[in-house]
């Protein structure tokens, strides 16, 4: 039996005895270290000479073969159990697993509507009822220019350039962006300020916002997530969805469309994903083109 076998036997005793941890996790943290002892023992690395850089390189490996950020840490914890086990035992002097970072877990990924799903969410909207026609728009907005739920309750007349095909949004921190303006969307609002806001009561103040309540005020992000838990409902969707699940929708289908990645995240307000100083930025004919040409709604003359 190699010293790995035989370290890896009783590390598997130790989990058991000491640790009291379940069949599933032993298996689990053995079947971890089981990946680390072959990578050694196909490069010939005794378990006393394993130094962090050799830990360092079976990582890069894991990456390279698509593991996931979770599978990763997972099999990283048991590795760094593992070295920890040894050190109590006293069987090798120093653990080479100590400066072995995780790799950074992203949040898990809200629900992405397909674009059959959007249409009928849209779809689904009464335009017989007073507000169907402001819901209609509300919905063609969040998912044709990606805005989140208080950018699009702010929303006001005055950021709308039809002319020039941008929406101005105030986003996060009071950042200002522009947003390529498909047809749907003028479509969409000019049939709304036609058949419901032309009709309203609009009280002072309210005057330049575009979505408002029945009351003639500003509509609130609270109305705007029942809305859309109200539909999701009528149409038996399964999914849990918010107004955030079309930004995220709207990103997911510029994506697989092949739309350039940068663009997307100028138009959605992201930071960039890579330095300040490599980051360029983008002009807004660049971005008008990236967007509306991957974009489903732009379909729509």
């Amino acid at each position: 039996m190699s010293s790995w076998s035989r370290y890896i036997t009783e590390f598997v005793s130790f989990l058991k005895i000491e640790k009291g941890l379940s069949s599933n996790s032993i298996i689990a943290y053995q079947n971890d270290v089981d990946k680390l002892a072959g990578y050694c023992i196909d490069k010939n690395i005794n378990i006393k000479e394993v130094q962090y850089t050799h830990l360092k390189l079976f990582v890069t490996e894991l990456y390279d073969v698509g593991l996931s950020a979770r599978s990763q840490a997972r099999i990283i914890s048991g590795i760094k159990q593992f070295f920890s086990y040894l050190m109590l035992e006293n069987l090798i002097t120093h653990d080479p697993s100590i400066l072995l970072e995780q790799p950074k877990l992203g949040r898990k990924l809200p629900e992405v509507l397909s674009i059959e799903e959007v249409d009928q969410l849209i779809g689904a909207v009464n335009l017989n009822s007073n507000e169907g026609s402001r819901n209609r728009a509300m919905l063609e907005v969040l998912y044709s220019c990606g805005l989140r739920v208080s950018e699009l309750v702010n929303l006001k007349f005055t950021d709308l350039f039809y002319d020039e095909g941008f929406v101005r949004v105030i986003g996060k921190g009071n950042k200002e962006r522009l947003v390529p303006l498909s047809k749907s969307v003028e479509l969409e609002i000019s049939t709304y300020q036609e058949k419901m806001r032309s009709k309203l009561d609009i009280k002072d103040g309210h005057e330049n916002f575009i979505f408002l309540n029945r009351r003639g005020k500003q509509l609130t992000r609270v109305m705007v997530f029942i809305i859309i838990k109200d539909l999701a409902v009528k149409i038996n969707l399964s999914k849990s969805i918010s107004p955030h699940t079309f930004r995220h929708s709207f990103a997911t289908h510029l994506i697989e469309g092949g739309a350039n990645l940068r663009a997307i995240q100028e138009m959605l307000g992201h930071e960039s994903i890579i330095t300040t100083e490599i980051y360029t930025h983008l002009d807004q004919s660049f971005l008008k083109e990236a967007i509306l040409s991957y974009h489903p709604r732009n379909s729509i003359e």
